[in-house]
């Protein structure tokens, strides 16, 4: 085990010689290098160098003392080798997003209309003489309407720009957001090397080609590299190979270490050979252009379905582009990525946004047929008047007009305030959840969270502390259950347990002061081991001094610890020529191999099988009973008579060995942590606990969590009991007996990776209870990765997590503590209350509005509320409400019920209630106004208002107390379940309150000094003081409305369901169930022939293109990739991978292709979502 020490050039860093700084290596030596494997690679080190010593030489490195960290000597190595650094993708600019939330259906329909609006306004035609052209009811536009008509569609453009601009503003500071916690994560994440002899710690970015690196077990490795020397050593290269086995690696059959790899046992020393973009994985990021699409490189990274990585041929790029330009050539057989469901409320929101655009399309177009009929019929059948051609551009006038009004119409129809009150909502919800240790990593898992039904969370780090103590100790034939006193153990015993803990250990693993005055000790390394050194200060002992005597030079032989080994053993060699073996482990394994034990006394005992039956039931089982984990302590003594053992023999060697001890050790739950769970399950989410320890240790913290609850009939068990009550004899998975075990299962113990994927992935495709289940899972370790990916809300852990596990999660909890998941399931619950309080505002004002307008048309010829008061209503106030609605600071409450489940509808039966009911009061007073308005308030009639005359007061009145009732009303939808009380908490939210003051402010000007733009004259404070009043009745008839029981009104129809199971089975019948959600094939039917057209263009481009430069056609797909799918669709890899471009590939005959087609408007639809 003794170091390969060779000779080594004393000057080893290039600044050191007087030589002209050339390396005897180039960068592309290396990388040929590096791309060999095990016999190849070993082969050209012997020919070309000689050995890897020989390496080192050439780069002007030395094997112990690594290099001298001279700052000339490293900018030389950067000039010649590059850094280890791989430039992340570019940013999106904020141009792209502001395209991106163009792409929305709402803003497009909005777009349009506008353009049509403004282009009418400056469509003036004098001529004829009125008279003779007939006299049509309700004159032609007014002459300030004719001035101000350009106002209305500059104001629709106006609001779509404002919508657009926020949109991408939170889309580019949540990119700016993340790309400052990434660069943070990566700061943080450093890597030990030797610099001139000293072991230092240097952040990862700063390692160069020829630093010497120390590698253990649970490192990422940061850069390529060559084995200089290891133990045991097993490296984990499924993110590169996609091979799951672990490859062992050694001098003589694999030295090579690859970057992005993993090192699951044993330790050692490597030289690094290549960093940055000339490593393995910058190879491949180059491959997957880490420049351009940062969604193909995240599916292509580790993205794996049922645990199994990828294949990547990050060699052969001819052979890569190959096997994608067939994938293209059949876009029904999707790339294997697994894609993420749409989140809950997207598909919701686009479900319903279909729902209300077609019953607003049909409005207007009703609107504008009665009006062309009545016009016409009027004008030509009941005056009997000919259509001449003077007459012509009067008639043209009028058509203009009523299309404007139908225009107009479709305008109300339409939440525009959808897409924004959304944004607002998850954008003020991830921000605020910053402080609430929760880093959303995808917008929407925020609103998810909301709907989970269930948590699978680790036990270690998250439902406790994290620091493992020893609380209980058997040793000297006395089971102590606090820590003994020092001198309640024999001195000879003492000393034993002290150096057998001291230097059988990492010793790396350390327990260092604490960084805060009063705070706990840190601990460095390993958990248990930090337990047991805090052992040794408990019995005011001191570990430092003993491994200072005994540094690990002089170690003769280490056993490192693996998970098949379940133990550790250290060799030295004693000063009278024998050996001394510590060892310590899981105390089921070493028991078995004792065959003495230390007595009261500190002499051997002999302990023979039933000696250790008893021990087992004295003392292991009553400490694993209370929750700890137990580890035996033994040492073995080889006499020097009996001459050298042999080493390789390891079940020889550990064995016959002698009981110091057996310690409990505890990792306490954290305080904060019942009570979490209880909140939990009141609010209907079912805690289950998936760890690796043994079942009794996790049943005891189960138990102590309140996951766990007497009296009741759940489930603990093993994952090897596990996966035999789920697999059939073939050793496959079957769902139906999944199903019968997950709903009680509430611990999985002793379980692997592959039973955490397994688990949640059955619990995710389960059609066992009325809805779907929502799964969040919690994890740290790289092996958490598939899991993760799985999960409906995958949570990293901040503090413990791995690199891997943080790039497959979701959600980041900064630290690491189960309550900040609570919050984020407050958090979730609320994004969805706020989007509902919206809807039910802007509902009740759409509806409102445009029954107001199209009778109003249909009996008087012209719309009570003028084009551009509608948009003031519609636009601003939604647009101002959508502000004051989504802002809502959560409460408690939100915990007190069940989640909504998927097929819950967004509008539930109260929301309608409180719709319709609302409606019926402001339609009631606004018609009573319309028609005898001027009766009530004494005044001119504003019906049928010859040409040119000036706005009426009369009209005025009825826009001033509409927009009144709005306002109260807005304060009524803040409460969605049916409460009383609905100013309460109105303080917590200041936003609400200044929008509402600002928009009744902003209502007083437009009314008093709006004029002819907006169709106002200034009223008089009565007049006022009577619209208020109308305006405060919203309050009063609210609480009429909310004592009406909603059993009763079996007739009130939901809206804006999820997909129901029958539409999930229909879903996976066809082949395309990749991208088809219902709400979607509503808008695609149109769309279909559309984009076959397109669909054909692009392949011929795409041929045209090909032929030009000679190149295969997959450039040509991907230089176009659409910006469609908006950032935060994480659930890209699969989504972006099928857009119109790719599948332009192919011929478009079938209609599977076009519904391939028809990818991106539909991604452009979900984006309201976003």
């Amino acid at each position: 085990m003794a170091n390969n020490a060779v000779d080594h050039p004393a000057g080893n860093s290039v600044a050191d010689g007087n030589h002209d700084g050339d390396f005897g290596v180039t960068v592309n030596d290396l990388r040929g290098l590096m791309e060999l494997r095990s016999g190849e690679a070993v082969g050209k080190i012997r020919d070309d160098y000689g050995d890897v010593q020989g390496i080192c030489r050439r780069l002007k490195t030395s094997p112990i003392e690594g290099l001298s960290g001279n700052p000339v000597d490293l900018e030389k190595r950067h000039a010649a080798f590059g850094q280890n650094f791989i430039p992340p993708r570019k940013a999106k600019t904020f141009l792209q997003l502001v395209w991106e939330a163009l792409q929305d259906v709402t803003l497009i329909i909005l777009e349009i209309a506008a353009i049509i609006s403004l282009g009418l306004s400056f469509y003036h035609l004098e001529g004829g003489n009125s008279e003779a052209c007939g006299q049509a009811s309700g004159g032609v536009e007014d002459e300030g309407e004719a001035q101000a008509g350009w106002i209305e569609g500059a104001a629709i453009l106006f609001s779509v720009i404002i919508v657009v601009l926020v949109t991408a503003f939170n889309d580019w500071s949540k990119e700016k957001q993340f790309r400052g916690l990434q660069s943070r994560i990566e700061q943080e994440q450093k890597f030990t090397v030797i610099r001139k002899g000293q072991v230092i710690q240097i952040p990862v970015a700063e390692m160069v080609v020829g630093d010497i690196a120390q590698i253990k077990y649970g490192d990422l490795l940061p850069a390529d590299g060559i084995l200089i020397q290891g133990n045991d050593l097993k490296i984990d290269e499924s993110s590169l190979t996609g091979e799951s086995d672990q490859v062992r690696k050694s001098l003589e059959k694999d030295p090579m270490l690859l970057s992005g790899t993993h090192v699951m046992e044993g330790s050692g020393r490597m030289v690094v050979s290549a960093v940055g973009l000339n490593s393995q994985t910058g190879i491949i990021f180059t491959l997957l252009g880490a420049g351009d699409n940062g969604e193909e490189k995240k599916a292509k990274k580790t993205k794996t379905q049922d645990g199994i990585a990828l294949e990547i041929q990050p060699l052969k790029s001819e052979e890569a582009a190959e096997s994608e330009e067939k994938e293209e050539a059949k876009p029904v057989k999707k790339v294997v990525v697994p894609k993420k469901e749409k989140s809950v409320l997207q598909g919701k929101l686009t479900k319903l946004a279909v729902q209300i655009g077609k019953a607003g399309l049909i409005m207007s177009a009703v609107t504008v047929i009665i009006l062309i009929l009545y016009f016409v019929i009027d004008t030509f059948a009941v005056q009997g008047l000919t259509w001449t051609s003077e007459c012509t551009p009067i008639y043209i006038q009028y058509f203009v007009k009523f299309f404007i009004i139908g225009v107009t119409v479709l305008v109300v129809a339409v939440p525009e305030g959808l897409p924004l009150a959304v944004t607002i909502s998850l954008a003020y919800s991830v921000k605020k959840m910053m402080k609430d240790n929760n880093l959303v990593r995808h917008l929407d898992a925020c609103e998810t969270m909301g709907n989970a039904t269930a948590i699978c969370s680790d036990k270690t780090g998250t439902l406790t502390m994290n620091r493992m103590t020893v609380v209980q100790a058997f040793v000297g034939d006395t089971h102590h259950k606090t820590i003994p006193e020092a001198s309640a153990i024999k001195p000879d015993t003492l000393e034993v347990l002290v150096n057998s803990i001291s230097i059988n250990s990492a010793y790396t693993t350390k327990i260092l002061p604490p960084e805060k005055e009063g705070g706990l000790p840190r601990h460095v390394g390993n958990k248990t081991e930090c337990a047991l050194l805090g052992l040794v200060l408990d019995l005011k002992r001191d570990y430092q001094p003993i491994r200072e005597e005994v540094p690990e030079e002089k170690m003769y032989k280490v056993y490192t610890f693996n998970s098949s080994r379940k133990s550790m053993s250290t060799v030295l060699r004693m000063a009278n020529g024998g050996f001394r073996m510590y060892s310590k482990g899981a105390s089921e394994i070493i028991l078995r191999k004792c065959s003495h034990i230390l007595d009261s006394d500190g002499l051997l005992r002999v302990f023979k099988p039933k000696d250790r039956d008893e021990m087992v039931r004295k003392v292991i089982e009553p400490m694993a009973c209370d929750g700890l984990r137990t580890i035996c302590l033994a040492f073995r003594d080889f006499p020097a008579s009996g001459g050298e053992p042999n080493w390789d023999a390891e079940n020889d060697i550990v064995n016959d060995l002698t009981c110091i001890a057996v310690v409990g050790i505890e990792d306490p739950v954290r305080p904060e942590v019942p009570e979490a769970i209880t909140k939990c399950q009141r609010a209907g989410i079912t805690v289950r606990m998936v760890t690796g320890d043994n079942i009794n240790t996790a049943r005891a913290i189960a138990t102590k969590c309140g996951i766990l609850l007497p009296n009741e009939d759940f489930l603990c068990m093993e994952g090897k009991e596990f996966n035999q009550q789920i697999r059939n004899d073939k050793g496959e998975v079957e769902q139906e007996r999944l199903d019968k075990v997950w709903p009680k299962l509430r611990v999985l113990a002793r379980s692997s990776p592959t039973d955490k994927h397994t688990l949640v992935k059955g619990i995710i495709d389960s059609t066992v209870g009325e809805t779907r289940q929502v799964v969040a899972v919690t994890g740290d370790g790289t092996n958490d990765g598939p899991a993760l990916k799985k999960a409906d809300v995958g949570f990293a852990m901040g503090i413990a997590g791995t690199d891997v596990a943080k790039e497959a999660s979701d959600i980041i909890l900064t630290d690491d503590n189960f309550t900040s998941i609570v919050r984020a399931v407050m958090w979730g619950r609320n994004v969805y209350d706020s989007i509902s309080k919206f809807l039910q505002f802007q509902l009740t004002v759409n509806v409102v509005a445009v029954i107001v307008a199209f009778t109003g048309a249909c009996i008087t010829q012209d719309s009570p509320l003028k084009a551009v008061q509608m948009l003031w209503v519609n636009l601003i106030m939604d647009t101002l409400a959508s502000l004051a609605l989504a802002t809502e600071p959560p409460t408690e409450s939100l915990l007190l019920r069940k989640p909504y489940g998927r097929n819950k509808p967004l509008i539930s039966r109260t929301m309608m209630k409180n719709i319709l009911g609302h409606a019926v009061y402001q339609l009631v007073i606004i018609f009573t106004l319309l028609f005898a308005g001027e009766k009530i308030f004494d005044m001119d009639s504003g019906r049928n208002a010859p040409l040119h005359s000036p706005p009426s007061e009369h009209y005025t009145i009825v826009f001033n107390v509409f927009v009144m009732m709005q306002l109260f009303n807005e304060i009524n939808a803040r409460k969605i379940h049916g409460e009383r009380n609905v100013f309460e908490g109105v303080y917590r939210n200041p936003i609400f309150c200044s929008v509402v003051l600002g928009t009744f402010a902003l209502q007083i000007v437009i009314v008093q000094f709006g004029g002819k733009p907006f169709s106002c004259t200034a009223l008089t404070i009565d007049q006022w003081l009577w619209c208020v009043f109308i305006g405060v009745g919203e309050l009063l008839w609210g609480q009429l409305i909310s004592s009406i029981p909603t059993h009763h009104l079996k007739f009130l129809k939901e809206a804006g369901h999820g997909t129901t199971k029958e539409d999930i089975h229909e879903e996976e019948m066809t082949a395309d169930n990749d991208e088809i959600d219902h709400a979607e094939m509503e808008l695609r039917r149109g769309q279909i022939l559309w984009f076959r057209g397109l669909n054909r263009i692009q392949t011929q481009m795409d041929v045209v293109y090909t032929f030009q430069t000679g190149q295969a056609a997959v450039p040509g797909a991907l230089r176009r990739q659409p910006s469609v799918v908006s950032q935060h669709n994480d659930a890209a890899g699969a989504k972006t991978l099928s857009s119109p471009t790719h599948l332009g590939l192919s011929t478009s005959s079938s209609l599977g292709n076009s519904a391939g087609g028809a990818a991106a408007p539909a991604a452009s639809s979900s984006a309201a979502g976003n």
